[in-house]
């Protein structure tokens, strides 16, 4: 589907679903110059969360104040984040994708892969240029883990983003009291068996930061090791 052909809405999109904008980064879109858009709200309650003011958050910033800041970044960034929280529960996330796509930008979203129908619909329409895909944990561990049971949707996510031709990455963050090094073992064969292949990236859990829960302390042990197959390159990133 050609984006140049999709009906945009001309009503304002000034419903406050954004918490904050950080104007500038060069790490979190690969290779590009770009903002991050930070959604409040998330329908998971991940224990290692470092976004807590965001998650149970209220939004407060317009989707129109974010517009009217990029038209004045045309030339000047490259590419836009959306993140939070979780961007695909926003009911106009694909109208303002739209906004920003007239306007030149590439778009990427991290999203923890909740929402596939809304996925599907961004991939179909090709809305998003990149994904950063959230693997939380396996099935026995997701509920404990995200303080919900969306382990389902995040598999139908990851299926969708496979099969498509969207540049992906899938990540995990990883806290030793909460994944065992052979639940991470079976993390990446169970991304074998979806028959992905590519680049896996682990963000270890650091210490001392303000999270959703109070948690013991973190150890870094696997990173010593050498988990890749000859499928998946898994790739240390600290935060």
């Amino acid at each position: 589907m050609n984006t140049n052909s999709v009906h945009i809405s001309k009503k304002p999109l000034s419903n406050k679903g954004i918490f904050s904008l950080t104007p500038f980064t060069l790490l979190d879109y690969p290779h590009k110059t770009a903002c991050i858009v930070w959604f409040a709200g998330c329908n998971m309650r991940c224990l290692y969360c470092y976004n807590p003011d965001i998650v149970l958050g209220k939004g407060k910033i317009g989707f129109d104040s974010i517009l009217s800041f990029l038209k004045t970044r045309k030339g000047l960034l490259d590419g836009v984040v959306l993140s939070g929280g979780e961007c695909t529960l926003h009911k106009k996330i694909i109208d303002f994708i739209k906004e920003i796509k007239t306007m030149g930008f590439a778009v990427k979203i991290d999203t923890n892969g909740s929402n596939p129908k809304i996925l599907n619909s961004l991939i179909r329409g090709q809305l998003i240029d990149y994904v950063a895909l959230d693997y939380k944990s396996l099935p026995h561990t997701f509920k404990h883990l995200t303080q919900s049971g969306l382990f389902s949707e995040f598999q139908e996510s990851l299926s969708l983003l496979i099969q498509s031709n969207i540049p992906f990455e899938v990540r995990t963050t990883f806290h030793s009291s909460l994944i065992t090094e052979s639940d991470f073992i079976q993390m990446i064969k169970y991304l074998e068996s979806q028959n992905f292949e590519g680049n896996y990236y682990v963000q270890h859990f650091m210490n001392n930061v303000p999270t959703l829960s109070k948690l013991d302390h973190s150890t870094k042990e696997i990173q010593l090791k050498n988990f890749s197959t000859p499928k998946i390159k898994v790739i240390s990133r600290d935060k």
